[in-house]
């Protein structure tokens, strides 16, 4: 929640902030065939071939970085405690992207809304109430969130 001075606190923490280094490849194994989520199919087809999950995941080495999150702001999102963003800070943020901003010397992860006057961070969550950044705000988008590594 939210207290009275708008810290962010509880909402949603960066824990922890590495750089990408796509420097070397990392391939694995990829089937091409897809996979029911549903009932069983064959496994006929079935070829594999290498993925690099820089090149899938990492578009802009220099201004990416994997954020580890804790918190439960977000949650409808898909965002987990200790689950793992890729932030890329060369993109743009756009309307209801899910961003890293930095407010007040604190970092958290809200889905971003441009009004005409004013900016809302939105969290994923009932729980929490949306913050509204006054004009006056220390504050800053410090990167738009492009995918997330989660757990299962």
């Amino acid at each position: 929640m939210i207290n009275q001075n708008n810290s962010i606190k509880e909402n949603l923490k960066i824990i922890s902030v590495f750089s990408a280094d796509s420097s070397h490849p990392l391939k694995i194994p990829f089937a091409e065939s897809l996979i029911s989520a549903g009932f069983p199919s064959s496994a006929e087809n079935f070829v594999e071939r290498s993925l690099d999950l820089n090149e899938l995941l990492i578009k802009h080495p220099t201004a990416t970085f994997f954020i580890k999150v804790m918190g439960d702001s977000m949650i409808n999102a898909g965002i987990h405690s200790n689950d793992i963003l890729i932030v890329d800070r060369s993109l743009t943020p756009t309307n209801n992207k899910i961003v890293v901003v930095r407010l007040n010397d604190e970092f958290t992860v809200k889905r971003i809304q441009f009004n005409q006057e004013t900016i809302l961070l939105i969290p994923e969550n009932p729980n929490y109430k949306p913050i509204e950044i006054k004009k006056d705000a220390d504050f800053e988008i410090w990167g738009v969130v492009t995918n997330v590594i989660h757990s299962v």
